[in-house]
């Protein structure tokens, strides 16, 4: 019966040509239901190639360096898939009930060195407030727009384009966030004593796991398996979080005129990734659609592109398009769309 809902509300979408957001957001509610033995295979696929990789990458070290960092590289892969399937507990998406989503997130929190309340928290507020001008700061990467930015000293300009240069914002950031940031709740959390529960409950897993491996193998056959691992891990993920919202045709407005559901479809992109790369990152790309409801489990995503077809091209981004989205820099409210420092600057 549900799949006969699912197909009949595709069939009046596609006969509507002028669905408005808060409709899309609506028929989206088709697809919020987890498959149980779905969800368990999911984890199971991600989680025993992640620790398989992990220990051939070990091995190799005997073999060939270049071997085993390039089967950490492979790892770092399903470290981000396991990352999104957190992602989704945070969401409360990965199965119906709310005790076993958080208790798998907590678990692979250890694994991704990510406190999930923590997470949890600070994300949930990003979908409650993504793309409001007002609301920044939280959940988010840091962006100002054309006028703030030539409100700021040179010395405030100069800081900003360096975090927003990409060795920074791909290689130092992710490295930071990870290993240093998310040791501690965030400031806006601090007052709270579960946030603080959450990290250093975390960290002392984290610190029994990591102590045990080096233990067992030592700590420069861990640092040479487990650097690669995280710092390609790392970049992926904040380089899919960034293009899912600094794209050129994003949307930004302030309170007065902000909508949550067309904040969703419209600030932020479809990035379309072959097959392979859309499967390792467990269809985060299709980010227009997760806004829109984002109990949706992502493996689930897809189903909404295939009988939604219009959706496809709703701010849809390829590869290629993505990598000019590294050079916007600053919110021009005028022309309603991202632009780099050297336009905002010369207009």
């Amino acid at each position: 019966m549900s799949h006969m809902n699912t197909n009949e509300n595709a069939q009046s979408a596609e006969n509507n040509p002028a669905l408005t957001a808060k409709e899309w957001m609506r028929l989206m509610m088709a697809y919020r239901q987890p498959k149980l033995f779905r969800s368990l295979f999911e984890i199971g696929v991600t989680f025993l190639p992640f620790i398989a990789l992990c220990v051939l990458s070990y091995f190799s070290l005997n073999i060939s360096i270049f071997l085993s960092f390039g089967l950490s590289l492979l790892a770092a892969g399903f470290l981000v898939r396991l990352f999104i399937i957190q992602h989704d507990c945070s969401h409360g998406a990965l199965f119906k009930q709310k005790k076993l989503n958080e208790w798998v997130g907590r678990i692979i929190g250890i694994i991704t060195m990510t406190p999930f309340s923590i997470w949890k928290r600070a994300h949930l507020t990003h979908h409650a407030s993504s793309g409001n001008l007002e609301k920044r700061g939280i959940g988010d990467i840091h962006m100002l727009t054309v006028e703030e930015y030539k409100a700021r000293s040179p010395k405030a300009r100069f800081f900003y384009r360096l975090y927003r240069n990409p060795l920074v914002m791909f290689i130092i950031g992710p490295i930071y966030i990870f290993l240093i940031a998310q040791r501690l709740p965030d400031k806006f959390l601090r007052k709270e004593p579960k946030y603080w529960l959450s990290a250093l409950g975390t960290n002392l897993f984290i610190i029994t796991v990591v102590g045990t491996i080096i233990y067992l193998v030592g700590w420069q056959a861990y640092l040479l398996v487990y650097i690669p691992m995280v710092i390609v891990a790392g970049a992926i993920g904040v380089w899919m979080f960034f293009v899912q919202h600094q794209f050129e045709d994003t949307m930004w407005d302030g309170d007065e005129k902000w909508d949550r559901n067309e904040a969703a479809i419209f600030g932020s992109s479809h990035y379309d990734l072959p097959k392979p790369l859309r499967w390792i990152t467990g269809n985060i790309g299709i980010h227009h659609v997760h806004h829109l409801n984002s109990r949706i489990p992502f493996y689930r995503l897809t189903e909404a592109l295939r009988d939604h077809p219009k959706l496809v091209s709703v701010k849809r981004l390829t590869m290629a398009q993505s990598l000019k989205c590294v050079k916007l820099k600053l919110w021009c409210e005028e022309k309603r769309k991202l632009v780099t420092i050297k336009a905002a600057m010369a207009g």
